[in-house]
């Protein structure tokens, strides 16, 4: 016979306990989902935190010497470098100092604790606000000496390839290029042995970024 000749079975109509099964399980459903949304939520940083700009931690341990690492601050860059002695014997020579047009940082562009030679709080990590002061492009890193690159009598630091403007590895501009102030350094201190909170002063100290002359 025929499989069109067999008799058909009806279906059975559904009954009061199905529909509750059913409905118990779509409930179940939308009760797990919610739970899962408040979870989801605390995994994310806070919208407060990330519109105010909160500070963030960085690991330094893993910085080489010579070298530097970026971040972001308030969606700005942030330069991270890691000083060596030879670094900041130039720092200081007298053959790179004369050639700079603010090399005392008296131009408010760094917490009153960073206002020295090395603008920072430890002289072998440098933090910086990585937007040159002419017209905001970023600067490259160039940290080797040079004859020629990427400008004659290169004495390491950074350049903008954008205007010509120069700046030591302290920040600090050279006199006679398009930028007027030093690189900004933002507030910042350490929380461990390798490990600096960008977008907070330290302990007892006070200081708006707000307040620099220039970003």
């Amino acid at each position: 016979m025929s499989d069109a000749a067999s008799p058909q079975v009806p279906k059975p109509e559904p009954t009061r306990r199905d529909f509750l099964y059913v409905a118990t399980a779509a409930v179940g459903a939308v009760g797990a989902a919610a739970t899962l949304v408040p979870l989801i939520s605390q995994m994310e940083p806070d919208a407060s935190t990330i519109a105010a700009g909160g500070p963030i931690d960085f690991d330094i341990g893993k910085i080489e010497p010579g070298g530097q690492v970026r971040t972001t601050w308030r969606s700005r860059p942030i330069f991270i470098v890691h000083r060596t002695p030879a670094i900041l014997k130039e720092l200081q020579s007298q053959q790179l100092v004369s050639r700079l047009s603010d090399p005392t940082s008296s131009v408010r562009q760094q917490p009153p604790y960073a206002q020295n030679w090395h603008r920072s709080i430890k002289p072998e990590f440098l933090v910086l606000v990585g937007i040159c002061t002419h017209l905001g492009c970023i600067p490259m890193f160039y940290p080797q000496p040079s004859d020629s690159q990427p400008a004659a009598g290169w004495l390491g630091g950074y350049f903008c390839p954008c205007h010509g403007s120069k700046y030591d590895l302290a920040g600090r501009v050279f006199a006679g290029v398009p930028a007027p102030y030093n690189l900004p350094v933002p507030p910042h201190h350490y929380v461990g042995s390798d490990k600096i909170r960008i977008g907070e002063n330290p302990p007892g100290k006070t200081f708006d970024f707000g307040s620099i002359v220039q970003i």
